[in-house]
């Protein structure tokens, strides 16, 4: 059964940067393809970036350049850099795990979810 246990998040400024992380402490299995959506009041939970099962990062353009994502699949974990933060960026962040490599930009039933992780671009 996977279990994605997330960390990082928090509060930055805008231009600033963060890390998020989140790991399989579950069933160990590297056949699923990871990433992350976030979500913000009143909105969507939007896709930001993943990993596919084959190892290629893909990315939404509204984060294209500046967030960085990439996954390590001895520890079955996925890692989101965000660079030159923004406060438009602000939303709670989930970790998704599916076994495909189809990932719909607004999130729908299915795969694996993370409890969620606030990051806040503000002042």
């Amino acid at each position: 059964q996977v279990q994605l246990v997330e960390s990082g998040g928090g509060l930055v400024q805008p231009g600033g940067s963060l890390s998020l992380s989140c790991a399989d402490s579950g069933s160990g299995d590297s056949i699923y393809a990871m990433g992350w959506y976030r979500q913000s009041p009143g909105t969507q939970r939007e896709l930001v970036a993943f990993v596919s099962r084959g190892g290629s990062s893909n990315y939404r353009e509204f984060v294209k350049g500046r967030f960085t994502v990439s996954r390590d699949n001895a520890k079955n974990s996925v890692t989101l850099h965000m660079n030159n933060l923004k406060p438009e960026d602000t939303a709670v962040y989930f970790c998704h795990a599916k076994k495909g490599d189809t990932w719909p930009l607004v999130a729908s039933r299915g795969g694996y979810w993370g409890q969620g992780t606030q990051v806040t671009v503000s002042s």
